[in-house]
Parts: structure tokens; sequence; C-alpha cells
């Protein structure tokens, strides 16, 4: 596991624990859409419905990864 200090919105400083390969992952994501992941990571906070922010971002990777494999 990896703890991750985060700030979401640039204003909010939080912290996320996420298996080192959810946040390879995330790292991934991010710099595919030349976002920073703070920047992702507040993107993911605002659209949730989980209560739980790491859970949050580890089905936002579930669902980049489903997407991109319907595209084959």
């Amino acid at each position: 596991m990896r703890k991750l200090s985060i700030v979401i919105a640039g204003r909010h400083s939080t912290s996320i624990c996420l298996e080192e390969e959810f946040y390879e992952a995330l790292k991934e994501l991010a710099a595919k859409q030349n976002k920073s992941i703070n920047r992702l990571v507040t993107e993911i906070d605002a659209s949730r419905t989980s209560l739980n922010l790491s859970s949050a971002i580890r089905v936002y990777i579930l669902k980049q990864l489903q997407d991109s494999l319907q595209t084959y």
C-alpha cells in the first residue's frame, strides 16, 4: 500500500491509500490525460458517489480500463 498526500482543488489536503498497482495506473492515466495526479484526483473527487475517495479512485481506474477494452 502506498499512502499519498493529495491536494484537492488546490486547497484541501487529504491522504489516500492505494495499492502500488492502482497508484501506478493512476499515474499513467494522469500522464495520458496531461494532468497532474492532484488535478485528476480533484476531478474524481468532484464526481464521486462513494464516501471513500480511495475507493472512488479504484472504481475510476477500473472504468477507464473497461472503456479501453471496449475499443478493441
